[in-house]
């Protein structure tokens, strides 16, 4: 298994490569782009990426642990095949539209600030996540456990309150409102 530990990535071009079975621990990766690239069964721990493309990487298998993605594209990333077990990540101004995160537990994450057009959320965990001015137009929220999460400031979401937990979580006068559209509501 080939180890890296405490470098740093800058403008590599990755798309496309085969990755698989590494172990990248206290990295960062800076204006890369891993889109495309087969990261299945790789270790990631404590590491960041900045400014970086990974929209349809390649996740099989793979643990993501205290993981920081700021101003990343993301698009279609599939985390329901990455290894559920001490999942953890935190994603800051990034475009995670068209993801399908249904595999590990989301509980207690931060989505600052993204796009999530699209995005896939059915049966997701998402007891205490915050989903701060998000972007979630298009999202699929089916069997979602939303218990305590905060979406006060997230925008486009639409949610069915009959299929989704939805006990504790907070939302903004509007978006209150719109859990209501599914019956034809009409408030003035």
């Amino acid at each position: 298994m080939q180890e890296h530990q405490h470098e740093t990535f800058s403008h590599q071009d990755l798309a496309g490569q085969d990755l698989r079975g590494r172990r990248y621990e206290d990295c960062r990766f800076e204006r890369c782009d891993l889109s495309k690239a087969d990261l299945s069964k790789t270790h990631l721990l404590r590491c960041t990426f900045v400014d970086c493309d990974l929209s349809m990487v390649k996740l099989v298998s793979t643990s993501l642990q205290e993981l920081e993605f700021r101003g990343c594209r993301l698009l279609g990333l599939d985390l329901s095949v990455c290894k559920p077990m001490l999942f953890s990540a935190r994603f800051i101004d990034c475009r995670l539209d068209h993801a399908l995160l249904t595999g590990p537990s989301l509980k207690g994450l931060r989505f600052e600030r993204c796009s999530m057009n699209g995005t896939d959320l059915t049966g997701a965990d998402l007891r205490e996540a915050v989903l701060d001015h998000c972007d979630l137009q298009d999202a699929v929220f089916q069997r979602c456990d939303l218990r305590g999460a905060d979406l006060s400031t997230a925008r486009g979401f639409r949610i069915d309150p009959e299929a989704n937990r939805l006990e504790g979580a907070r939302f903004d006068v509007q978006g209150a409102l719109s859990l209501l559209g599914k019956y034809g509501v009409v408030v003035e």
